[in-house]
């Protein structure tokens, strides 16, 4: 049973970690509009409604609100940020991933909240200045060093299932093209209660 669920487990985090980062990924922000069997209707932040439909092996993962308490040394974590001069990163957001989720699409890559914006998946090497405003943040193959302005959302992100992707939820839609040509969601992070996941 361990096995199995270890096994299921590693897999997850490997198609999230690939689906995460791969170059022909869209992802979609928005609101949650309609949920029809395995078909999704999203209302972007900017944009007109659109429909996704959900891959059979969809992985939905719950993002609730959090706090800059709740990054701690040795937390799992990813933030959005744009370069500075000086190679460090200045933080838009801050996820914290559950301890079931370490490791998910570890390492630095391009991401879309921004030109030039980054996304550095990795755990807390040290937490430093005031309030522990600056993180280092280490994944295979390197490090970054993060500072977290004040007002930059934390959200935290644990496993979910597809019970939670109802009506009015607040949504990112990692999608793919299917063979129509049409969006196919492979990766859900759903908020809870009115939740913006902040990636």
């Amino acid at each position: 049973m361990l096995k199995s669920f270890l096994t299921t487990l590693t897999l997850t985090l490997a198609v999230t970690a690939t689906a995460a980062q791969a170059d022909d990924i869209t992802r979609y922000r928005g609101t949650i509009e309609k949920v029809d069997g395995a078909a999704v209707t999203i209302k972007p932040r900017v944009g007109e409604a659109l429909t996704v439909s959900m891959a059979p092996d969809v992985k939905v993962l719950a993002a609730s609100t959090g706090k800059i308490t709740d990054i701690k040394p040795d937390s799992y974590i990813g933030t959005a940020a744009i370069p500075q001069p000086d190679g460090s990163q200045k933080a838009l957001q801050v996820t914290v991933f559950a301890s079931s989720l370490r490791g998910t699409a570890d390492g630095h890559y391009p991401w879309d909240l921004g030109s030039n914006s980054t996304m550095t998946n990795g755990a807390i090497g040290t937490i430093s200045g005031t309030e522990g405003r600056t993180l280092l943040v280490k994944y295979q193959g390197g490090e970054k060093k993060v500072n977290v302005p004040d007002d930059v959302p934390v959200t935290l992100v644990d496993p979910g299932d597809k019970s939670i992707v109802v009506d009015g939820a607040k949504v990112v839609a990692f999608t793919k093209k299917g063979t129509d040509g049409k969006p196919t969601a492979v990766i859900l992070i759903v908020g809870r209660n009115g939740t913006v996941p902040s990636m």
